[in-house]
């Protein structure tokens, strides 16, 4: 049974990826998704504290191409919160208290059914609004034709218009192999496995065997290896194993001692050496 799109720990899944390759992709969103024209982004700090702490998917101070200065809050979302009309109301109201500037706010919907959250709330002493749109809408050409592996990836969570997903699969797989090198490609179908879920595709819902080989190199891939070995990981504990895993794997690209990678992530010898197949 495919994991539980709404799930706390699959949920954060989805929020690592996005939060991973933010700097990548953040040209491509604002200008395809949130159809904003800007010239400079800033950094800040991403938590928001005064009496509560609330931990933001993107924040940036920008300006635009008129020469306003304002916050950009994105959150990515990827089922129907009931009350975010409310949530986006309080990050706003901090955010203007401690930046002193105007908040533009937007929603990314990543979910598989359709958006149906309350962008506003109205009440006789109270009116805010927020911006709601979803990545499904964008041409996934749009995302296939970037030069970033990681906003290729985000074609398949766009809109497909006659395309078959497989077929669209089939591309951004291709640019993954052709771009990058195979140990970054191993992180990237990583992602890519768990991104597939948000339109409700897995191993056994794909078709094309030879892309399925591509996807889920179970001979190379040390998360089936374990689980033939150990039975198979739920919840938190594969939630850390894969972290564990990324860790090794971004350790491996900076070149540390395998030693120092099994001391940190607690893996074993054999399981980084396979990371690096």
């Amino acid at each position: 049974m495919p994991e539980e799109i709404n799930h706390p720990v699959q949920g954060s899944k989805y929020d690592k990826i996005f939060r991973e390759n933010m700097h990548n992709i953040l040209p491509g969103i604002i200008k395809h998704v949130l159809h904003l024209n800007v010239n400079t982004v800033e950094e800040l700090a991403d938590d928001v504290q005064f009496t509560k702490e609330r931990k933001t998917d993107l924040l940036k101070k920008v300006r635009d191409n008129k020469g306003n200065r304002y916050v950009l809050h994105v959150e990515y979302q990827t089922d129907n919160y009931p009350e975010m009309a409310f949530r986006m109301a309080e990050y706003s109201i901090m955010l203007q208290r401690k930046h002193k500037l105007p908040v533009k706010q937007f929603v990314i919907y990543i979910g598989s059914a359709k958006a149906n959250m309350a962008t506003s709330i109205t009440t006789k002493d109270f009116r805010f609004r927020y911006n709601l749109t979803e990545l499904s809408a964008v041409n996934y050409k749009l995302f296939l034709k970037s030069d970033l592996v990681e906003e290729k990836m985000l074609a398949i969570l766009s809109n497909l218009a006659s395309e078959s997903t497989e077929s669209v699969l089939a591309q951004v797989v291709q640019e993954i192999e052709t771009h990058t090198s195979t140990l970054e490609q191993g992180r990237y179908f990583r992602q890519l496995r768990i991104l597939l879920q948000l339109r409700n595709l897995n191993k056994k819902a794909i078709k094309d065997m030879a892309l399925v080989g591509k996807i889920f190199k179970e001979e190379k891939d040390i998360l089936y290896r374990r689980g033939e070995i150990k039975g198979e990981i739920k919840g938190i504990e594969k939630g850390r194993y894969e972290e564990a895993l990324e860790i090794a794997l971004e350790m491996l690209v900076n070149k540390y001692p395998i030693e120092e990678i099994i001391k940190l992530t607690k893996l074993s010898k054999e399981e980084i050496q396979a990371l690096q197949k």
